[in-house]
């Protein structure tokens, strides 16, 4: 079982930046995959990035302008999203992901909007 916290979101300007931060119960090197997922209203969730391994994807609407990382110490569990230069389209409920076993497993989601 893992349990995930986000935490970060706010109110931003556009041009501005945030970052987002994911405490999951278990340390993340026990986990096989972890994530950021997003959901505007009327929209479908939609995968931000995501790290495998020792690979990390993005999407192509915030690639540049989004970093996934982790926390140095392994003993530590968080793994956090910087985004920067955010635009009004990057509003949206954004929730911490991971993958373990074949089980999938999300966090409760902590609120981005981004005012132009």
């Amino acid at each position: 079982q893992v349990q995930l916290v986000e935490s970060g979101g706010g109110l931003v300007q556009a041009g501005g930046s945030l970052r987002l931060s994911c405490a999951a119960s278990r340390s993340i090197f026990s986990i096989n995959d972890m994530g950021w997922y997003r959901q505007a209203p009327g929209k479908q969730r939609e995968l931000v990035g995501a790290i495998s391994g020792s690979s990390t994807t993005y999407a192509d609407s915030v690639k540049g302008r989004f970093t996934i990382s982790f926390s140095v110490d392994s003993a530590k569990n968080t793994m956090y999203l910087q985004m920067t230069s955010l635009k009004p389209e990057d509003t949206a409920v954004y929730y911490c992901n991971a993958k373990k076993l074949g089980n999938n497993y999300w966090g409760q989601g902590t609120q981005v909007t981004v005012s132009s």
